[in-house]
């Protein structure tokens, strides 16, 4: 039993070395513009069940990368890959679903997919989950939800997510109003060059006395200094 089992540790080994020599081909191959010898290498690894593979041919066919370009075959293999937990997957099939045409399009699958991604803390699907409960597509309208969604992603540093939060802040949706946090947040992103963010701060600061927004500022720095903890 020993010996067996460490005949299968050593064909498993050499398989994942073999794999990963394969993958890095298909790498090397992409990055050259050598779409067809990456094909070549990922497919019979995604048909074995490699996530990374999978994924980048999701890539290829949403794309039109060396592939004709198929919406459909891209959702296969997004789905394959989504279902063994990838989170980058999970997080392309919701914007996908948000986006595709008439015929891809559907809110609630998109839902579906941005949440298992959002459950394992991915920052973007946090902020577009959010963003379906704040506009109540796919799901019911639930403000609350949006901006603990928002929080969350907001606290990882999207500046997505901060302008969000700043804005349901600002008018008062699922949260007590106040201009001072809808500022702080709306500062925050506009610190990292988010455009909506710094004309939001524009109006907001119209609507503030000297020592609110001072006040916000000094929250804004505590937020950050602080890894947003506790903000």
């Amino acid at each position: 039993m020993k010996y067996l089992k460490i005949t299968f540790f050593l064909i498993w080994f050499n398989f994942s070395i073999s794999c990963a020599a394969d993958l890095q081909k298909g790498l090397d191959a992409a990055k050259s513009g050598d779409f067809s010898t990456a094909l070549k290498e990922w497919k019979p690894l995604a048909e074995n069940g490699e996530v990374i593979p999978q994924f980048m041919l999701g890539q290829m066919y949403i794309y039109g990368h060396g592939v004709t370009q198929d919406s459909n075959e891209a959702i296969k293999w997004f789905r394959l890959a989504a279902e063994q937990g990838d989170i980058s997957s999970q997080s392309t099939l919701g914007y996908i679903y948000t986006n595709g045409d008439n015929g891809i399009q559907d809110d609630k699958e998109a839902v579906k997919w941005y949440r298992l991604a959002a459950e394992q803390g991915d920052a973007l699907s946090q902020n577009n989950l959010g963003l379906k409960y704040a506009k109540g597509k796919g799901v019911s309208q639930d403000y609350k939800l949006a901006v603990k969604l928002f929080s969350l992603s907001a606290k990882q540093g999207h500046m997505d997510a901060q302008t969000s939060l700043g804005y349901m802040y600002e008018n008062g949706y699922g949260v007590d109003q106040s201009i001072v946090f809808a500022h702080m947040w709306y500062n925050i992103a506009a610190a990292q060059g988010h455009k909506t963010a710094k004309n939001n701060t524009i109006i907001a600061v119209k609507k503030m006395t000297e020592e609110q927004i001072e006040e916000s500022q000094t929250l804004a720095k505590t937020c950050i200094s602080n890894n947003y903890e506790g903000c």
